[in-house]
């Protein structure tokens, strides 16, 4: 007796991967027309059946929810931005406590990344945190709605796309840093970091920082704003760039802690003095600044309750509960960066 057609030689004949052939099947728009309709017929011929058994055992919940992480540039090889090491630890402390495992992964740059945990049942929903240049990663959250996938992401407000977003309020953050700096004495307030759409965070820091400047009747040249990512060394070299312009500064708001360290130690080698001569302030109250020399002043984000806020509202995904994108208000951690007036 001839046994039975499985999946896997129907994706050897069409040449696809088994899981094409499970969306094919089921006609996910992820696959091609032309993909899905090869796919059936060799499924045809072969008198595939669908084993209802195991569908439905796919169906059920695995009690797993997945975290993919983004890696980014960073200074050893773990390729882990230190900021995501604290939600990596609230978030995997807040699945424990509702009673589920977390699978925790690089994300990655395959076509059907997005498609390797919840259609395979390793996981009932995402979490994705960080998604380095957002403009080459909106694609992917699109082919994520269009699966009808349970996934939340750490970040910015997604206001074109319906993502549920949980994030700290950016903009907030940009305010009250400014803010401080203000009340500290500095009036000539340079920024490092990327303002463009490619970095949406970022840029909800600068616009916060625009609006505060502008409430206290102070304003920002673009030639005192310089592109920066959050590693050391790009803080660093955007440090020495705005010395090398020769603008006037006497204070930099940084958009993330490592920008900020970077930018101190390229003040040192001038010379310069932190905070005497010019204020830093930094964004995350990453466990290294307050080792940093001096120590860093900076806005905090509450990791702690942010890995809350996100598997609570993933679950609620999952079962089908209303749920809407949170933004979390942050702090300041006064140090020793910032003068005290």
């Amino acid at each position: 007796m001839a046994s039975k057609a499985t999946s896997i030689d129907i994706a050897y004949r069409a040449g696809v991967s088994q899981s094409t052939v499970s969306r094919a099947l089921r006609n996910s728009p992820l696959v091609s027309q032309e993909t899905r309709e090869k796919i059936q017929v060799i499924a045809k011929e072969l008198n595939y059946k669908v084993d209802k058994n195991a569908s439905n055992l796919r169906a059920q919940h695995s009690h797993t929810l997945a975290l993919l992480i983004c890696e980014d540039p960073t200074n050893d090889e773990s390729m882990i931005n230190p900021f995501f090491l604290s939600m990596l630890g609230s978030i995997t402390r807040a699945t424990a406590q509702q009673g589920y495992d977390l699978l925790v992964s690089f994300q990655q740059l395959s076509s059907d990344w997005h498609a390797d945990y919840e259609d395979s049942n390793k996981a009932d929903g995402i979490i994705l945190l960080g998604y380095g240049d957002y403009v080459d990663y909106a694609h992917k959250l699109d082919k994520l709605l269009a699966q009808n996938t349970h996934f939340v992401i750490w970040g910015a407000e997604h206001n074109d796309k319906a993502v549920l977003s949980i994030g700290c309020d950016n903009h907030q953050g940009g305010q009250i840093a400014t803010e401080h700096l203000i009340n500290c004495g500095y009036q000539d307030i340079a920024f490092l970091g990327d303002s463009s759409s490619h970095s949406p965070e970022f840029r909800d820091r600068y616009l916060g920082h625009i609006d505060e400047l502008n409430k206290a009747g102070l304003t920002l040249s673009n030639k005192k704003q310089f592109a920066a990512i959050s590693t050391e060394k790009s803080g660093f070299e955007a440090a020495n760039a705005l010395l090398d312009s020769g603008q006037s500064f006497d204070a930099i708001f940084a958009a993330s802690d490592l920008i900020a360290i970077g930018a101190i130690n390229a003040l040192n080698k001038r010379g310069i003095k932190v905070p005497d001569d010019i204020g830093v302030i930094g964004y995350d109250d990453i466990p290294v600044a307050s080792y940093a020399h001096p120590a860093l002043t900076t806005v905090k984000q509450n990791t702690k309750l942010a890995g809350e806020k996100i598997v609570e509202s993933l679950l609620k995904l999952i079962r089908g509960q209303e749920v809407k994108p949170l933004l979390i208000p942050t702090t300041i951690v006064v140090r020793q960066s910032c003068r005290v007036e």
